[in-house]
C-alpha cells in the first residue's frame, strides 16, 4: 500500500479525472462523493502513533463471550463501545421487568433487539412489541418505557448519547447519576419521526422476507446508522487493500445476520458472526466485506451523515 506521510503544514494537491473508489469497501456508501465530483488528492491528518484500543473499545466483542460473562443474571448491562458521541451497551432486562419512563434532552436513543420481546411505549405512538432483529429509535425529548414480556429475558444492543444523563417526567423518581443532581424545570418541543426515521423497522419481516430496500435506519445531524445487507460473500482482498479511514471519529459495526470480514489497520483479519461488534478507532484504515455463501448484514454506526472517507490513492485511481 503506497501511502505518503508528512509532518508540519499540510499541502493540498488537486487531482483531476480520478474515479470514485469501489463501493464494496465503503461502510456508508450513501455518503461517498457523487460520481460527477472529482476526487482530490490531499494530505490527510492521521494520529501518530495510531490511537489504541482499550478495555472497552476493542477490535471485536463476541456476543457469546458477553453472554457467558453474565450467565444466570437477569438484569445486566455491558458497555462495548464508548466515544465522544455515544455509548453502546448490551442490556438485559429480566422477564416482567420494566424501565423507568425517561427521555433524552438533545439526541436519539436507538437499539436492536437480539433476544426476547419488549413492549415499547413511546410518547405519541401506539405501543408495540419489538422482538428479535427489530430496530427501534426514540427521538429527543420523547418519553418512553421498555418492558420485557414473556418468559425470556430481553436483550438489546442500545446506543445512547455519551455523557448525557437521562431526563425524567415529574411523576418519576430519577435514578442518581454521579456528578449530577436533578431539579424541577420546564421544557418544550421534541424530535419527531419522518420517512427515514421510523419508530421501528422489523428487519426479518420487512427486509429479509419482504425484500424492502432500506439502506438508512437512522439519520439526523448527530447520528447516522446504515443497514448494509449483501446477498453473498465476496473473495477476501489482499491485505494491502485497506479501504478508507475517518479523520475525526471512530466507527463500529454490529453484525445482525450471517458472516462478515473486517480488516482494521494494525489488527489481524476478523471474521465476525451475528451479534459480534467490531470497531475501528479514529484514523485507522479499515474495510468491511460480506463473507460466506449466504446473505449477511451489518449495521454501521457513525456520528453524522455527511462524513469524509479518506480513500487509498491507488484504489481511487483504479488500482494503479
Amino acid at each position: 500500500m503506497r501511502i505518503a506521510t508528512i509532518t508540519g503544514t499540510a499541502c493540498i494537491l488537486a487531482l483531476g479525472g480520478v474515479g470514485v473508489a469501489s463501493g464494496a469497501w465503503s461502510q456508508t456508501p450513501a455518503a461517498a462523493p457523487p460520481a460527477k465530483e472529482k476526487s482530490v488528492l490531499a494530505w490527510a491528518s492521521k494520529p501518530d502513533p495510531m490511537l489504541a484500543f482499550d478495555k472497552i473499545n476493542r477490535p471485536v466483542w463476541h456476543l457469546a463471550d458477553v453472554l457467558a460473562k453474565h450467565k444466570g443474571q437477569g438484569d445486566w448491562a455491558e458497555t462495548v463501545a464508548i466515544n465522544h458521541d455515544v455509548i453502546a451497551q448490551w442490556i438485559s432486562l429480566a422477564p416482567g421487568h420494566k424501565t423507568k419512563t425517561v427521555f433524552y434532552a438533545d439526541d436519539r436513543v436507538y437499539f436492536e433487539v437480539q433476544q426476547g420481546s419488549i413492549r415499547v411505549t413511546i410518547e405519541g405512538q401506539e405501543p408495540f412489541v419489538a422482538s428479535k432483529h427489530f430496530l427501534v429509535q426514540v427521538p429527543k425529548r420523547l418519553q418512553y418505557t421498555l418492558e420485557t414480556i414473556g418468559n425470556e429475558a430481553s436483550l438489546r444492543f442500545e446506543v445512547r448519547p455519551a455523557g448525557e444523563p437521562p431526563q425524567y417526567p415529574v411523576n418519576e423518581t430519577p435514578t442518581p447519576v454521579p456528578g449530577f443532581k436533578y431539579v424541577q424545570a420546564v421544557y418544550s418541543g421534541h424530535g419527531d419521526y419522518d420517512s427515514i426515521n421510523r419508530p421501528f423497522i422489523d428487519f426479518d419481516k420487512q427486509i429479509v422476507q419482504g425484500g424492502e430496500k432500506i439502506g438508512v435506519w437512522l439519520r439526523d445531524d448527530h447520528s447516522y446508522v446504515t443497514i448494509l445487507r449483501s446477498p453473498k460473500g465476496v473473495p477476501t482482498p489482499p491485505d494491502t487493500a485497506w479501504g478508507h479511514f475517518h479523520a475525526n471519529f471512530p466507527e463500529f459495526w454490529l453484525i445482525i445476520e450471517g458472516t462478515q470480514q473486517f480488516l482494521v489497520e494494525g489488527e489481524k483479519l476478523i471474521t465476525a458472526q451475528e451479534g459480534d461488534l467490531i470497531s475501528a478507532p479514529t484514523g485507522r484504515w479499515h474495510r468491511a466485506l460480506p463473507s460466506g455463501d449466504g446473505p449477511s448484514t451489518r449495521l454501521a454506526f457513525i456520528p453524522r451523515p455527511d462524513n469524509l472517507h479518506w480513500m487509498q490513492p491507488e484504489v481511487t485511481a483504479g488500482g494503479k
